[in-house]
């Protein structure tokens, strides 16, 4: 017989404001969410990510260690935030050192199914559904397509 080990879903060791409502089913682990915040179900945010007041993170997405979102920000339905960029031709598997960080600045809303690598987005900007952000955004406005390109 094979073994197996079996992680449950959980709500561990969160550090929450005023006024968060947390839909199940969540894997959410020490990470930060600010006062009136909103996460819907089936979404992990894991380790260290930090979200600021007043956001929005929609069901079916995935934010992993290594970002930093401001405030009032909407994240859309099944946003992936990425971390490693398989700089060495292949994922780091665990190798931390490898992995990179997100800030997302205050007022910016990511649309359904976009993807984010490790990046810098600039305060109010909007990313369109299904957009792949792979540079920095230094200047507000509208940005879709892939790459994610202002519109």
């Amino acid at each position: 017989m094979s073994s197996f080990r079996l992680r449950e879903i959980s709500l561990r060791h969160i550090t929450c404001g005023s006024n968060v409502e947390i839909v199940e089913p969540c894997n959410l682990y020490e990470c930060t969410l600010g006062d009136d915040c909103f996460v819907g179900p089936f979404t992990e945010i894991q380790k260290g990510v930090v979200i600021g007041r007043n956001c929005r993170i929609q069901s079916h997405s995935f934010i992993c260690e290594g970002v930093a979102i401001g405030n009032d920000c909407f994240i859309g339905h099944g946003v992936m935030f990425i971390n490693d960029t398989f700089s060495e031709g292949g994922p780091a598997r665990g190798d931390q050192s490898k992995w990179k960080k997100t800030n997302i600045g205050n007022h910016v809303s990511i649309g359904s199914n976009a993807t984010i690598l490790p990046v810098n987005i600039c305060d109010h900007v909007v990313i369109g559904a299904g957009a792949v952000v792979t540079k920095d955004i230094t200047e507000a406005g509208a940005y879709a397509g892939n790459p994610a390109r202002r519109v």
